[in-house]
């Protein structure tokens, strides 16, 4: 867990040294306004909670509707959050749904299609998103960042795609270049344990393709399931709207929505640490309409700065303490995965 603070920490320094290399101050950063900030907040925190809520709705209709109260079932999720947004390209937050609904007696093939169904809606929304974003950015003159946003849309949705297609019609098992790794560096009885497991989830998680997706009401739920993520996301774009109007830049809600897009697509590029310094650039670039590969010059003295660092702050650094909280009280506290562990094993002793 150490490590996932030292993550945190990491991410401030791109705004230390903006700080220290351009004319913009902490002073300028908060400029916007209390009011503006807060409402910036409440907007990415409604982004979360329509995550969270999405991550029940799916538990209800794939697994039951008396599985979990509905608050924990969220608190999971936000926690998940925690750990998505402290690595990079945002991956991590499933291993610890899995793991939670594991521990709550959810077999693992269902546990493991939950955590897919979100990463589907996830990919397919933000994808579609990220295309359009692009296609506008091009259309506006805008054409390097528009191809730059598809360009890197492009394989995590293929990916995604593709597993969702193998899936659905054969049992997907672990690559012999992974058994190769995993027999190299554990012990032998270890590593068939652990590859016996993993084969056997993913065979139950390919069941459970077939089942949904041959199933109307299904892929139905997966369709609503994509259009909370799109309303998420729309709230994305408001918490950068509120900010860049308080200081005069009239975006609108289309081209920040489409900023906001554009930024979380490059952001899941596994270069940086929960996105950060990509996620800003993205929606300098993105409101600037770049044609071309720009000049460190014109980032550092853009006058766009200081409203695109608070946004980040607002978005990214706040909410990661209510992300924090929720992975404590999933961690450490009395309904904790450990302490259901111990209680499981008082109780077969």
């Amino acid at each position: 867990m150490k490590w996932r603070l030292i993550a945190v920490a990491v991410s401030l320094i791109p705004f230390l040294l903006l700080f220290t290399f351009t004319p913009v101050s902490p002073a300028d950063v908060f400029s916007v306004g209390p009011i503006p900030f807060l409402l910036s907040v409440s907007a990415v925190m409604v982004r979360i909670l329509l995550q969270a809520y999405r991550f029940r709705y799916f538990i209800n209709h794939f697994i039951g509707p008396d599985y979990s109260t509905t608050l924990k079932t969220m608190n999971a999720r936000i926690a998940g959050e925690f750990v998505t947004q402290t690595t990079p390209s945002f991956i991590g937050g499933e291993i610890v749904r899995i793991a939670w609904l594991i521990k709550n007696g959810v077999p693992a093939g269902k546990a493991a299609w939950v955590a897919t169904a979100e990463i589907i809606a996830d990919v397919f929304a933000g994808s579609i998103l990220a295309f359009i974003a692009g296609g506008v950015a091009i259309i506006g003159g805008g054409s390097f960042i528009g191809i730059l946003v598809i360009v890197v849309a492009i394989p995590t949705f293929c990916f995604w795609f593709l597993v969702v297609i193998l899936s659905a019609n054969r049992n997907m098992q672990l690559p012999k270049f992974a058994l190769r790794l995993i027999n190299k560096f554990l012990p032998e009885e270890r590593s068939n344990r652990l590859i016996n497991s993993t084969n056997i989830a993913l065979a139950d998680l390919c069941k459970m393709s077939r089942e949904n997706f041959t199933s109307f009401n299904s892929v139905k739920v997966l369709s609503v399931g994509m259009a909370i993520t799109f309303i998420a996301f729309a709230f994305q774009g408001i918490s950068f709207l509120v900010l860049a109007d308080s200081v005069g830049h009239h975006v609108g809600f289309f081209q920040s929505f489409m900023a906001t897009s554009a930024s979380t697509a490059l952001s899941t590029l596994p270069i940086t640490i929960g996105g950060s310094g990509l996620a800003e650039l993205g929606v300098w670039a993105y409101i600037t309409n770049i044609s071309t590969i720009p000049d460190l010059t014109d980032v550092l003295n853009s006058s766009q700065l200081s409203v695109i660092i608070a946004w980040r702050i607002a978005t990214y650094h706040v909410p990661l303490v209510v992300m924090w909280i929720a992975l404590m009280r999933i961690t450490i506290g009395k309904d904790s995965i450990a302490n259901q562990i111990k209680s499981k094993n008082f109780d077969n002793s």
